[in-house]
């Protein structure tokens, strides 16, 4: 893991001085004022998540190193196959990963740190929350582990999947022709982070968005239909980290608490974020549903006048 601290230690420096000077930039270009409590936001989580770098455990260690101790092959880097099953893999499983932590209340609550910011910069993309070493996600790229690549490259190559996401995290990066058919661009990534009902849950991809074209989560940016940035609820999100990154932990122990049966149990953990036992609750899924049955509504009514 040296090796990957060390790369860290040399991308972080650029990766601040590029936000600092995206807000800079903003601040004295827009009508709009740059949210510099957001900016001092996701500087504070990335702090705190440095310091956690220093507890040794995560869920996921042990699980990996076991699966390389019983890997079926062993990987060569030196080898192009190889390189391309890491590349290709690992996008594959980042696609069910980032996928999961949208539908899967367990991840998201770690995963809504990250989707929090009402303004689309530089600087949310390192806003990666404190809590997600602690739940497993890394366990989404045993499979490449037991294909023979060490953890410590699995986890290298996850790093540097997304450090190419930096960039994408930018409103004022247009479309970019036909590598939008290939590639996680910074349009395709701002209808990820936007949180009307039509652009919910899409764009999972990583340095690809071919896997949602193939799995039909891919929505294109809409000239007509401009991003609005942040979660569902809260619609203004606290500037505090500690807040954002326990208050959906909380709000987790307390339904859990209020839970009558195994199956609530098992739905609040991992059932859709927004799940509740009386219907009560809206997920994405209910949310673009009740979206389109307005829309239809309005259409009729705009036909009969």
């Amino acid at each position: 893991m040296q090796s990957l601290a060390i790369l860290y230690l040399v991308i972080l420096p650029l990766v601040l001085v590029a936000a600092l000077a995206e807000g800079i930039w903003q601040a004295r270009t827009r009508a709009e004022s740059y949210d510099w409590k957001s900016w001092s936001c996701s500087l504070a989580d990335l702090a705190g998540r440095r310091l956690l770098a220093f507890i040794p455990y995560t869920l996921a260690a042990p699980w990996l190193g076991w699966m390389y101790e019983h890997r079926l092959f062993t990987q060569s880097l030196d080898d192009i196959g190889s390189v391309a099953l890491l590349f290709f893999g690992l996008e594959f499983f980042y696609y069910w990963f980032h996928r999961a932590s949208h539908t899967v209340r367990w991840f998201w609550s770690s995963h809504s740190v990250h989707h929090s910011p009402n303004q689309f910069n530089f600087a949310m993309a390192y806003r990666l929350g404190w809590i997600g070493r602690f739940t497993g996600t890394s366990l989404f790229f045993a499979p490449l582990v037991l294909l023979g690549f060490t953890p410590q490259t699995v986890l290298t190559a996850l790093f540097l999947n997304l450090l190419y996401q930096f960039w994408i995290h930018a409103d004022w990066i247009p479309k970019l022709g036909w590598l939008e058919l290939i590639l996680n661009t910074p349009s395709a990534h701002r209808v990820h982070h936007a949180r009307n009902p039509e652009y919910l849950d899409a764009n999972f991809g990583g340095v690809l968005i071919v896997f949602d074209r193939l799995f039909g989560t891919y929505v294109p940016e809409r000239d007509d239909l401009p991003c609005d940035f942040g979660l569902v609820s809260p619609t203004v999100s606290s500037r505090n980290p500690v807040v954002l990154n326990f208050g959906p932990w909380v709000g987790l122990v307390k339904d859990l608490a209020s839970a009558r049966s195994v199956r609530e149990v098992w739905m609040y953990l991992f059932g859709a974020p927004g799940w509740r036992p009386d219907g009560t609750g809206l997920t994405a899924a209910e949310l673009r549903r009740a979206h389109a049955l307005r829309a239809g509504s309005a259409e009729a009514r705009a036909a009969m006048t």
